[in-house]
């Protein structure tokens, strides 16, 4: 026995992100992570298949196979074969995609190729605001259940039952051939495991958060509700499922197929996939009321308590609660920003048009000196901002942001909201415009932590986790001040994929359950950063300003009066 468990027993992680795929090797008896590799997609570098001034973004299944095999093989060639005994996949989400018969997403088959709604229709896609928008309104007028009181009374167009209805009205060529559609999380895992897809394990994180989900109504929404919301929906439902699982749970194993491409055994365990942000959370070492802040291109912001405490009290306005979503046996609720490091890409975009633009049309710099050019400049472009933006004395400068560029996702989602920048005069620097917009990302993580307590959701502890965590200590620094909390970071470059690890730990039998799995597999904490104190009065003022100005815009924006009036009577009804 002794002997058994001297034996390295490696488990991989595969995280899929907006613009890669990650995955890392762990040997899941000491939580060493042996290898990592990552690969960005080849087609969306380009925003093939995007139309970002429709809010258009879609990924084709091309991109997330070829990713895979790339960064699989790369980790699983450092060990003895043999000794990896798990897998699992954590993707965005919702990140939904029609399938046939047999579980092959459409833009795989004859005739759907460069069909982007025969696509994944990717997390941040808000093509369907209008569909949204009568989910909320068909769930309080019906007569019958509201389906989305478990998703903080407040459906949003970033999820499943909103971009299928919205697809299948655009597309009469992808709504007859879809016979069913899957989250992105779970399409790769059937892929991986072959098997029925009647009988396939859909993941409970993603049909809880994002499909309506409930245990307490037999799962997904009803037949008549669905027809109600689009009759071409019609027999949908039973082509779904019904049942759903936790992501420590057996999937299945590898097909002989896959087992060969990525360089592993058909011995290898893959479990139900879930979510990245929280499978993040579960690395972050989230314990009960502690918000894992999963900072990318987004945020997610996972918080887990135990069911017994929360019991039927449903929180208004966030992301969903769902038992079992992040840590089987606790309650997850999820919430988030829409924009974070996005906002911060979009002024840099903003600033490197010339470079864009104008630089190519140059007759001094050769072509190879202007790339290198435009690839310097972007590199150091953040870095540069950061530092002149840090040294801004914020009573020199009234400038103040919203960061709804890409809608707003929690408090109260609404993803017709935009943008805006006020008190700008002819004085007004970049750095102090760049400033303002990291001020606003912060302020936005405010009203986040302020509804959770509001609704009786205490947040004991902020856990930093991801690319803007790692990587900006002026970003961070500044939402400890903002929100006056120490903030922890955690280790581990790459925390989805090795949340990811601990699921496949967990179903591969290596560890009895997942909090095992944490306090065996974690990675720890980097640093901790604490509030400035004279800092937070300063901007406790100024977050009062912020949501003044989000009062204003809201409200005034052409529409918003009303769309604030019913977002505000649906959270709160």
């Amino acid at each position: 026995m002794e002997q058994q468990s001297a034996t390295p027993a490696y488990v991989i992680g595969v995280d899929y992100g907006t613009d890669s795929v990650r995955a890392v090797l762990v040997d899941a008896r000491t939580g060493a992570e042996i290898s990592q590799a990552v690969h960005n997609y080849a087609r969306w570098k380009t925003l093939q298949f995007c139309n970002p001034a429709r809010n258009q973004f879609r990924q084709h299944p091309l991109d997330y196979i070829e990713g895979l095999e790339a960064v699989v093989r790369q980790v699983s060639g450092q060990v003895p074969v043999a000794q990896i005994l798990g897998l699992a996949v954590d993707t965005t989400g919702s990140t939904p995609g029609a399938v046939n018969e047999q579980g092959v997403a459409l833009a795989l088959t004859p005739g759907f190729e460069n069909n982007p709604n025969a696509m994944f229709v990717l997390w941040k896609d808000h093509t369907a605001l209008d569909e949204a928008a009568e989910i909320n309104h068909k769930a309080r007028t019906w007569g019958g259940e509201d389906y989305t009181k478990f998703e903080g009374g407040i459906y949003s167009s970033e999820w499943f039952w909103a971009k299928i209805m919205h697809v299948v009205r655009e597309d009469e060529a992808v709504a007859s051939a879809a016979h069913s559609w899957m989250e992105h999380c779970d399409w790769l895992t059937l892929m991986l495991t072959g098997g029925d897809l009647a009988s396939f394990k859909r993941s409970r994180c993603a049909a809880g958060h994002k499909a309506m989900w409930h245990e307490s109504w037999g799962g997904l929404p009803s037949e008549e509700f669905i027809t109600h919301l689009e009759p071409k929906l019609a027999g949908l439902r039973e082509r779904l499922f019904e049942q759903t699982y936790t992501a420590d749970e057996v999937a299945g194993r590898l097909t002989e197929e896959w087992a060969q491409r990525l360089g592993l055994t058909t011995d290898t365990v893959v479990a139900v996939g879930s979510f990245d942000a929280h499978a993040g959370a579960v690395a972050g070492e989230i314990e009960a009321y502690s918000m894992v802040k999963v900072m990318g291109t987004s945020t997610c912001d996972i918080v887990v308590a135990p069911t017994n405490e929360v019991g039927s009290h449903l929180v208004a306005g966030i992301c969903g609660q769902v038992d079992g979503s992040v840590i089987p046996g606790m309650l997850g609720l999820e919430a988030g920003q829409s924009a974070f490091g996005d906002l911060l890409a979009w002024f840099r975009q903003m600033l490197e048009w010339p470079l864009q633009q104008v630089l190519p049309s140059s007759k001094v710099l050769t072509p190879e000196l202007q790339a290198a050019l435009r690839e310097e400049m972007s590199n150091t472009l953040l870095v540069q901002l950061s530092e002149a933006a840090a040294a801004v004395d914020p009573a020199e400068s009234s400038v103040l942001a919203l960061d709804w560029v890409n809608g707003r996702r929690t408090p109260d989602a609404n993803q017709a909201l935009k943008g805006a920048i006020m008190n700008l005069t002819m004085g007004t620097s970049a750095p102090q415009i760049f400033r303002a917009l990291v001020e606003a990302i912060c302020y936005g993580s405010k009203q986040i932590v302020e509804r959770f307590e509001h609704e009786d959701i205490p947040i004991k502890q902020v856990i930093g986790i991801g690319g803007v965590a790692k990587k900006s200590q002026f970003v961070m620094q500044t939402l400890a001040d903002v929100l006056n909390r120490p903030i922890k970071i955690a280790v581990s470059e790459q925390a989805p994929a090795l949340g990811a690890a601990m699921y496949a730990a967990v179903a591969a039998g290596v560890h009895p359950d997942v909090l095992t799995a944490q306090k065996t597999m974690g990675s720890g904490f980097a640093e901790t950063y604490t509030p400035n104190p004279a800092r937070v009065a300063d901007y406790q003022a100024r977050y009062e300003q912020y949501q003044a100005f989000g009062q204003f815009v809201e409200t005034t924006t052409l529409g918003g009066e009303k769309v604030a009036k019913e977002t505000a009577e649906a959270a709160h009804a």
